[in-house]
């Protein structure tokens, strides 16, 4: 369905910004016995709000077809355990939050992050809408209800089970197509002291480091402190701090209480918007210049693949997550190219990549056949999958990094171009 206006502040006359072409869904993995079956394949383009700033993409494909049965598993990351402790060390001290107190979570996949505040005695409840992922968050042990988030569930929650202190919605705004409805449903889970925090992919590092692989159906949005701050303030709610994290190739945790709650907002919000600001990031000509340097990041990978393939080395892939789907699908990168890729989650192994049919394997598989190059589709753990393929770069294999330019990450086999 084609979307004619602003998801956030309604205005028509949507700027084009990036056009990505047409691709399968990020995650619609297929097993090979359905290789010849026809694939749903929509546009992927990227919008301005002239208005409040909003990236966007201008094509809404329905919330059932992508998350009812979903693939990525937040408990397959060593990087993303390790930020849930984080997570609840911070917020818990921050937050005064005792045991006993109530902590939500929108969007909660498989309970990595509930169950570290729950080891810390508080009472949780995660709301998912895939029900293969909150089958397994009920089997370890975190409670959770399998519905979508927004205003009509917030209000059932607060009829059955109470209100917040905490609200966590991490990583699942961009993937809202009525971000105001979601917002509403944080506002009215909370109790008048509670705090909901958000943490999303900021644009800035999307802007600044070319992370167009990050554009896929799953990710309606692509926020802006500047949009958040407008969208809290239209569900009487206010932003009272934000904070970088370095997880997804750039994040912010942001903060927001309920207007006049008890805190005062904080210098970073000032600070960050004044960031985006000098990055320009509501003028079409500084997209137009973005837009270009991916086209040209699009050849140089090609052109890199291609002449590693000429002098006989043999490739790979590591990781299928969608933002890689989006990187393949884009430069027309099919199993010509790589005839393979190794990925640690068992919910993708042994089908074939969407659009490209290329097959995805165990990740031990990587060091057992040992090509002589990997494109890191899952840059964004660059650090941990080197870490644990520390032996497949010690026996002479190396990691080809697609962003912002193709580059190695070990002594490369030629500079590239």
């Amino acid at each position: 369905m084609h979307v004619h206006q602003c998801r956030i502040c309604s205005t028509t006359g949507l700027e084009p910004i990036l056009d990505l072409g047409v691709t399968a869904l990020a995650n619609s993995f297929l097993p090979p016995s359905r290789i010849e079956d026809p694939e749903p394949l929509f546009p992927l383009r990227l919008v301005l709000c002239p208005d409040c700033g909003l990236v966007q993409l201008d094509e809404k494909v329905p919330p059932e077809t992508m998350f009812k049965h979903y693939l990525y598993v937040t408990g397959t990351s060593d990087l993303a355990r390790s930020h849930a402790q984080f997570l609840a060390s911070s917020l818990s001290s921050r937050f005064g939050l005792r045991p006993g107190d109530r902590v939500f979570e929108a969007a909660s996949n498989d309970g990595t992050v509930l169950r570290a505040f729950q080891a810390r005695g508080l009472e949780v409840l995660g709301i998912e809408p895939a029900e293969n992922i909150a089958a397994k968050a009920v089997e370890d042990g975190v409670p959770t209800r399998c519905a979508f988030f927004g205003e009509t569930t917030a209000a059932q929650l607060r009829d059955e089970v109470g209100v917040a202190k905490l609200i966590l919605a991490r990583h699942v705004l961009a993937h809202v197509d009525d971000q105001v409805d979601f917002a509403r449903g944080l506002e009215r889970v909370l109790t008048d002291d509670g705090v909901a925090v958000v943490e999303c992919p900021w644009l800035v590092p999307f802007f600044e480091k070319l992370e167009y692989d990050t554009v896929y159906h799953e990710h309606h949005c692509y926020l802006s402190v500047g949009v958040l701050d407008r969208l809290f303030q239209q569900v009487g709610m206010e932003l009272i701090d934000v904070t970088e994290v370095a997880i997804h190739g750039g994040s912010i945790l942001v903060v927001a209480q309920r207007r006049g709650g008890p805190r005062s907002r904080s210098d970073s919000v000032g600070q960050l918007l004044q960031r985006e600001n000098d990055l320009g990031l509501r003028d079409p000509s500084r997209w137009a210049t973005f837009a270009a340097q991916v086209a040209q990041q699009r050849e140089l990978l090609r052109d890199e693949l291609n002449r590693l393939q000429r002098s006989g080395r043999t490739l790979a892939g590591y990781g299928a997550p969608a933002k890689g789907m989006t990187l393949l699908a884009y430069c027309g990168i099919g199993p010509d190219l790589l005839p393979y890729i190794v990925d640690k989650s068992p919910y993708k192994q042994g089908l074939l990549t969407p659009g490209h049919h290329i097959p995805v394997l165990p990740a031990e598989e990587l060091l057992r056949r040992r090509p002589d190059v990997t494109l890191l589709l899952s840059w964004n753990f660059a650090d941990e999958i080197f870490r644990q393929q520390a032996e497949y770069l010690r026996r002479g294999g190396q990691f080809l990094l697609p962003l912002p330019r193709p580059h190695y990450a070990s002594r490369p086999v030629a500079s590239v171009a």
